[in-house]
């Protein structure tokens, strides 16, 4: 019964407004004030190290981020990582391909979790929205805007793209890793089947997520050209929901949905926790959680480039 419904439940995306680049999102999604404070009790929780204990999902996408990065040839003066927590990608960067990276983050616990020599760049720290990233930053200023695993909570995310292309100079990058539409779909096939069954009815406990088809067309509106968005995932085995559960709060990656339940009933975690094992669980009693990673990277354009030459054009005039 459950197999047959499961992956149509388990789909919870974001849809986008179509509003003019630059104008303000007609609706907000999640309570940013909430986030702020899961993220600020998750770097707080045993000194941080508990925080650190669960590190492993935003080091793994760092370190592929980084691949991508290596990638592109030239040496980057100032950059902006945009979310960047206590920093999983920015400590991985040397001297010799970033002069400084510009840290910002909503929660001032978790930007300030670790020491700066931790990082073997110059870093500056700023405690801000990241929705404000032009009253941080003078408009067409940074060579480069990283963000990893951050998007996916922002509110108004055409906006943020408008934003981070304003904040570039010409012919300066972007490149952007955040979860995809299809992350934890076993963890909401669960809940949501566990919900139905015991109080009859589904409120969202996993935070939605943006589909990967929408991407490509919110960065072209967004003003970058020579778009490159690719797909990858990483699934972890743990003992049972509740570990996993443990571990997304440790990250600050609670759901943080406008008018979401605070609480579910004892019984229907309970009951989502058999669901999860009966659905998903492995033969060994572990279960499997998916994150699906959207790596996108984008470039501004530089007007003084050559622009392509329309051959049809070219050939009537000729003639």
């Amino acid at each position: 019964m459950f197999s047959s419904r499961a992956r149509y439940l388990a789909r919870s995306s974001r849809s986008f407004a179509s509003v003019a680049a630059g104008n303000p999102s007609p609706f907000a999604v999640f309570d940013k004030h909430a986030k702020k404070m899961q993220k600020d009790r998750a770097a707080l929780k045993n000194d941080g190290e508990s925080s650190r204990t669960v590190d492993y999902i935003r080091n793994e996408v760092a370190d592929r981020m980084l691949e991508r990065f290596e990638d592109i040839k030239r040496k980057f003066g100032v950059i902006v990582d945009l979310g960047s927590g206590p920093g999983h990608f920015t400590r991985l960067l040397g001297p010799e391909s970033v002069r400084k990276v510009i840290m910002v983050d909503s929660s001032e616990k978790l930007l300030n979790r670790d020491t700066d020599d931790t990082f073997e760049v110059s870093v500056e720290r700023v405690n801000r929205d990241e929705e404000e990233l032009l009253q941080i930053v003078e408009p067409n200023s940074l060579d480069g805007v990283v963000s990893c695993l951050s998007l996916q909570w922002i509110n108004d995310l055409p906006g943020m793209l408008v934003q981070i292309n304003k904040s570039l100079k010409p012919d300066a990058m972007f490149l952007g890793a955040m979860f995809g539409g299809e992350t934890l779909f076993e963890l909401r096939t669960a809940l949501q089947l566990a919900q139905v069954d015991r109080e009859g009815g589904i409120s969202p406990h996993v935070s939605p997520m943006t589909d990967t088809r929408d991407i490509s067309n919110l960065l072209g509106r967004a003003g970058f050209h020579l778009l490159t968005v690719d797909l990858d995932e990483i699934q972890v085995q743990y003992p049972s929901m509740w570990e996993l559960m443990d571990d997304l709060k440790d990250m600050g990656e609670n759901n943080a949905v406008i008018g979401r339940r605070s609480f579910l009933h004892r019984d229907t975690l309970a009951a989502a926790s058999a669901v999860y094992k009966e659905l998903h669980g492995n033969e060994d009693g572990t279960i499997p959680a998916t994150f699906q990673i959207i790596f996108m990277i984008g470039w501004k354009p530089d007007p003084s480039q050559a622009k392509k030459v329309d051959k049809k054009s070219t050939l009537k005039i000729a003639l």
